[in-house]
């Protein structure tokens, strides 16, 4: 991890707008500006990108993806350029925990991939191209979204690692460990081979 050069006072600031920032439901969003009904209760019920693919829109889904990975990349280069690395790592860190457990929607939110890979990209950028080659080759192996995922979390600090960026390594072994938390039923629709297929409606 880095070394904690922010005071205290800057860092609990950081966290707080951070998971405000996190917690903006883009999914919920663009399915209510492309007149797709109420997220929550179509497919999955996630507000993530996957289950917004599920109404047929790709474009909704295309720009939800981009917009749930953008708020952990502003959170942790928004923290860097004011303050510094450490203050950094903990906006990346809390802009998936808003996404995840987000104020606006009583704490229930979504599964945090697209913030999980926008937050590391910001965090340290080949860390972050490895960790969307692993979620790639898993989905477009599988054709099944939460197997790239959790691929790409259990490999990422071993990433990491190996790319000589030991100093993220905790952040990404956390956020690794949201997102198993976040999938314990994809996890098991899996293992019972019901889990729905990418761009299955």
């Amino acid at each position: 991890m880095p070394d904690i050069v922010t005071s205290p006072a800057g860092l609990g600031l950081v966290a707080l707008l951070a998971y405000v920032l996190g917690s903006v439901p883009f999914g919920i969003v663009m399915a209510r500006l492309f007149g797709l009904g109420d997220l929550r209760a179509i497919g999955s019920g996630n507000i993530g990108a996957t289950n917004v693919l599920r109404t047929g829109n790709k474009l909704a889904a295309f720009l939800t993806l981009i917009l749930d990975a953008g708020k952990g990349a502003i959170a942790v280069l928004a923290a860097r350029y004011v303050l510094a690395e450490d203050a950094a790592q903990l906006a990346g860190l809390m802009a998936f925990v808003g996404h995840c457990f987000p104020i606006f929607l009583g704490f229930r939110g979504g599964k945090g991939v697209a913030t999980f890979l926008g937050t590391v990209l910001a965090v340290a950028w080949p860390v972050g191209i490895g960790a969307c080659a692993i979620w790639l080759i898993g989905a477009l192996v599988t054709r099944i979204s939460s197997v790239g995922a959790l691929s790409a979390a259990a490999l990422v600090p071993g990433v990491a690692v190996v790319l000589g960026r030991a100093d993220v390594a905790i952040l990404t072994i956390l956020l690794g460990a949201l997102i198993y938390a976040r999938h314990m039923p994809n996890i098991r629709r899996v293992m019972d081979g019901t889990e729905p297929k990418i761009g299955k409606k």
